[in-house]
C-alpha cells in the first residue's frame, strides 16, 4: 500500500512520470471547471430557481460569510481566491469514496504548493489593498529588529499549512487502508466516513486560516490583526 500518491506511477518515459497525484489533481479541477460550468448555465435572478442554482448561491453566500466575518471587509475581492482553495480541497478529500481514487491533498508536493500559493497572495492583497511602502513597514515594526522574526514567521505558517494538510489526509486515507487488510468490512467503512468528515474539516480550516492570513496582511497599516467581525485588535 503506497502512503502518498506520488509513489503511483501510471506512466514513465525516462525522467519524466505520470503519477497518481498529478492524474488526480487534474482530475479534481477538470470536474470543477465542468461542475462550474453545469452549475452557473441558464442562471436566473427570477422566481423559481433551479435546485442547482440554490444550491450554488447557499454555498457561494457561506464563504461570502465566512470571509466577511473574518476580514470585515468585502468578501467580492478575496471569493475567488479563498473559494477556489476551498472547493479544490474539499472535492478532493471527498472523491476518497470512489475506489481507487487517491486524494492528491495526501501528497506533500500538492499541499506545498496549496501552501505556496498561499504564501503568494498575502503580500499580493495585502500590498493591492494598502500599497507597497504600507505592507512592507509592518516588516519592522515595532523595530527593524524583527525583521528576520517577520520572515521566520511567514514561513514557518507556509510550512505549517503544506504539513498540517497532508499529515490528516494522508494518515486517514493510511489508516483506512490498513483496517481494510485486517479488519471485517464494517469498520474500514465507518473510518472512510470519519476521513470524508475529517477531510471537509481540514478543507475548512485551511480555507480559515488563509483568510486570517490574508485579512492580517491587508491589515498591516493599523498594527494589529484581525478578531473574527472584522475588528482590529488595539496596539501593536
Amino acid at each position: 500500500m503506497n502512503i502518498s500518491p506520488d509513489a503511483t506511477i501510471f506512466w514513465q518515459w525516462g525522467p519524466v512520470s505520470l503519477n497518481a497525484t498529478i492524474v488526480f489533481t487534474w482530475l479534481v479541477m477538470g470536474l470543477l471547471v465542468l461542475l462550474s460550468w453545469l452549475i452557473t448555465r441558464n442562471l436566473s435572478v427570477e422566481s423559481g430557481l433551479t435546485r442547482r442554482q440554490m444550491m450554488l448561491e447557499t454555498i457561494v453566500s457561506a464563504i461570502r460569510k465566512q470571509i466577511r466575518e473574518i476580514t470585515g471587509r468585502d468578501p467580492d475581492d478575496y471569493l475567488p481566491f479563498l473559494g477556489t482553495l476551498f472547493l479544490f480541497i474539499s472535492l478532493s478529500n471527498f472523491l476518497a469514496i470512489v475506489p481507487g481514487y487517491q486524494p492528491p491533498t495526501g501528497s506533500l508536493t500538492t499541499t506545498s504548493a496549496l501552501a505556496v500559493c498561499v504564501f503568494f497572495a498575502v503580500p499580493a492583497f495585502g500590498i493591492a489593498k494598502d500599497g507597497v511602502g504600507r505592507y512592507l513597514r509592518h516588516y519592522i515594526r515595532p523595530s527593524v529588529f524583527m525583521l528576520p522574526f517577520h520572515v521566520i514567521g511567514e514561513l514557518s505558517r507556509t510550512l505549517a499549512l503544506a504539513v498540517r494538510l497532508f499529515g490528516n489526509v494522508m494518515s486517514g486515507t493510511l489508516i483506512a487502508g490498513l483496517l481494510l487488510s485486517v479488519a471485517p468490512l464494517f469498520l474500514p467503512v465507518l473510518m472512510q466516513a470519519l476521513g470524508l468528515l475529517i477531510g471537509q474539516i481540514q478543507a475548512y480550516i485551511f480555507a480559515i486560516l488563509a483568510t486570517v492570513y490574508i485579512a492580517s496582511a491587508s491589515r498591516a497599516r493599523e498594527g494589529g490583526a484581525p478578531k473574527a467581525g472584522g475588528q482590529p485588535t488595539e496596539g501593536g
